[in-house]
């Protein structure tokens, strides 16, 4: 993982992000549906499938790995781990995990339960120790499904990383739909960038070969 610090001044960014963080603060969410049935009819469990399509698109495109330094300094990371939740059934409270990104599915599949099965069932925030900072957080509420879902951050004006939401799936004339709701930042990310990448994982998820080696 490397972190390149932006040069502002050949940005061709640079007067949108100036007008979205400091002029008119802004950050918006976007709520969507994608079609599952390739992942559910593959067998596959749908939550280490979706952290993988999400990173994989997220590791493609600048405007999702883009961050702040402590010092405020704006800088993009190389590339990106999903920081994910998992409930607790017992006390009903929650863990962040985080999984290696590997570029084939079948090895962050493997990750993915080493880690579930290490620090899935520890509670407590953070059970996995050393979060690597190149973070971005996922989450899931499978217990009801929704047309609209909005974070609101006390200090959301200062946090540029996407934040991803999914509910839970529902069937709509044989396929099978999943709600997603990305949270974003106007300063790095415009709507037309939460579009290409709503498309891009549309059609990764849809792919034969995506999670042919799970």
């Amino acid at each position: 993982m490397e972190f390149q610090i932006i040069d502002q001044q050949a940005w061709p960014r640079k007067e949108y992000f100036d007008h979205y963080f400091s002029a008119v603060p802004c950050t918006y969410s976007i709520n969507t549906k994608l079609d599952i049935t390739a992942i559910l009819q593959k067998g596959i469990k749908l939550y280490p499938a979706m952290l993988y399509a999400i990173t994989t698109i997220v590791n493609r495109h600048s405007e999702f790995r883009t961050t702040l330094t402590p010092d405020g300094e704006v800088g993009v990371f190389s590339d990106m781990i999903p920081c994910y939740t998992v409930f607790h059934k017992d006390n009903e409270t929650f863990s962040n995990l985080w999984t290696e990104y590997h570029p084939r599915f079948g090895d962050f599949l493997q990750a993915y339960r080493q880690d579930l099965e290490q620090y899935g069932d520890i509670h407590g925030m953070e059970p996995k120790p050393g979060t690597p900072a190149n973070t971005f957080p996922v989450s899931m509420v499978p217990w009801v499904t929704f047309d609209g879902f909005n974070l609101n951050l006390q200090n959301g004006y200062n946090y540029l990383l996407p934040i991803f939401t999914m509910g839970k799936y529902y069937t709509d004339q044989e396929r099978c739909l999943l709600p997603l709701a990305i949270q974003a930042h106007h300063a790095v990310c415009d709507g037309f960038h939460v579009c290409r990448f709503i498309n891009e994982l549309q059609e990764l998820i849809s792919k034969e070969e995506t999670f042919a080696d799970a």
